[in-house]
């Protein structure tokens, strides 16, 4: 089965890719926070893509995404959260661990969907 394409108009699109974009540098700074053992940064990082994102999402974008989309991005944007309150107190290696489980989910999405 081909990955389904999701339309959008230009204005709704550059919002989606933007969004997309922060995800992957909430990544890096999460890593870089737990490479320079910073806690702050991983939960700022993580934060950022967290429920704030979800619930901005303008209902123009929102209402085009399939299902099958938000059954993947709801859940991510929960493990950004829990990744900011694990930050507080997880050791290093286990917020790495957490982050590729995290990534998982990303790499999932991008295997199924893109964006027309």
């Amino acid at each position: 089965m081909g990955e389904p394409f999701i339309p959008m108009g230009e204005a709704d699109r550059a919002y989606f890719l933007s969004e997309m974009r922060q995800m992957l540098a909430s990544i890096q700074g999460v890593m870089t926070g737990i490479g320079t053992k910073d806690r702050a940064l991983i939960y700022k990082s993580a934060k950022y893509s967290g429920n704030r994102m979800s619930r901005a999402t303008p209902d123009s974008v929102r209402r085009i995404l399939p299902q099958e989309f938000k059954e993947l991005g709801g859940p991510t944007h929960l493990m950004f959260e829990e990744l900011a309150v694990r930050s507080e107190t997880d050791d290093m290696a286990t917020l790495a661990e957490f982050t590729g489980q995290l990534m998982q989910q990303c790499l999932a999405c991008h295997a199924r969907f893109r964006v027309k």
